[in-house]
């Protein structure tokens, strides 16, 4: 038997907690943001990342971390991530947690868009209409004469594009290329980027030591979220897990309601659910294209 089918509901409890590790991340950054350079958290969450996976990695697999065979297309996906980082960090700065979640989903529509030109594949007419249903989902969020910054939307929109463009890489190198691989280049060249930026980019206050540690601490969600989904896509194959990725929806909510005050309105919400169903639309279908796939060889 697969391990993927050994422990099921093990791998959903797993991938439930690190889409929540993933929305406490973005909910610290958002309450350091207002008062800490963008630059000192970003290059605070990839370095302690990078010097987590040194510490548990580096021993067992020495070079291994480091040897591929398209650095410079690992070293481009790196510098995607950062940019999605910086503009969801600005992003988050100007709107509410919840909606600008929502509209970072938006990720698996620009990638359907992008997987014609790139990836060469064909766009069914039913993904058409999800798509076009998530966009329509981003508009309600993001309409005119609505509460939002339109600099934040903006934030948020650029963050979607670069994670799209990310995505299409990760598929790109996942045939040749580690996962833990891509992993460790992500964060060692967040790393050594902005360990060359802050000194340029940084102004402000000294973070106390509880503040350090909130600082520290996003690193150290974003490690544990990336290690819990790996874990959980042991146990559990990708077609349960998929549709699940828009649990962080409701943890960003109750989080932002909690911690900010802040909850969407009716028609916030109603995009949320728009853009959740189109995702899950595609999510299935895509599972469907695989389980048919793997029948048929």
């Amino acid at each position: 038997m697969p391990e993927a089918a050994k422990h099921p509901f093990h791998g959903v409890l797993l991938m439930l907690l690190a889409l929540f590790f993933f929305a406490a991340l973005d909910a610290t950054a958002k309450h350091l943001v207002l008062t800490f350079a963008l630059p000192l958290l970003v290059w605070a969450r990839f370095t302690l990342h990078c010097l987590l996976m040194v510490v548990f990695l580096a021993p067992s697999m020495r070079g291994k971390l480091l040897a591929t065979k398209r650095p410079l297309i690992q070293v481009i996906r790196a510098l995607l991530l950062l940019g999605v980082s910086l503009f969801a960090l600005a992003a988050l700065r100007l709107m509410p947690l919840a909606e600008t979640t929502a509209i970072l989903y938006v990720t698996p529509l620009l990638v359907v868009l992008l997987s014609g030109p790139f990836l060469g594949e064909r766009v069914s007419l039913r993904r058409w209409a999800s798509v076009a249903t998530g966009f329509a989902g981003a508009l309600l969020i993001a309409r005119p004469g609505g509460a939002l910054s339109g600099l934040g939307i903006l934030f948020s929109l650029a963050a979607a594009l670069c994670y799209s463009v990310y995505q299409i890489q990760t598929r790109q190198l996942s045939s040749t290329e580690s996962a833990v691989t891509m992993l460790f280049y992500t964060a060692l060249t967040g790393t050594v980027a902005m360990s060359l930026a802050l000194p340029w980019f940084w102004s402000g206050p000294m973070p106390s030591p509880e503040q350090a540690l909130l600082i520290a601490s996003l690193g150290i969600s974003g490690g544990a979220g990336h290690f819990l989904l790996t874990r959980a896509f042991r146990h559990t194959p990708a077609s349960t897990l998929s549709p699940l990725m828009y649990v962080q929806l409701i943890w960003a909510t109750l989080l932002g309601w909690q911690l900010f005050g802040q909850f969407p309105d009716r028609l916030s919400i109603l995009g949320m659910l728009a853009i959740a169903g189109s995702g899950l639309s595609i999510a299935l279908s895509e599972s469907r294209r695989v389980t048919a796939s793997h029948a048929e060889q």
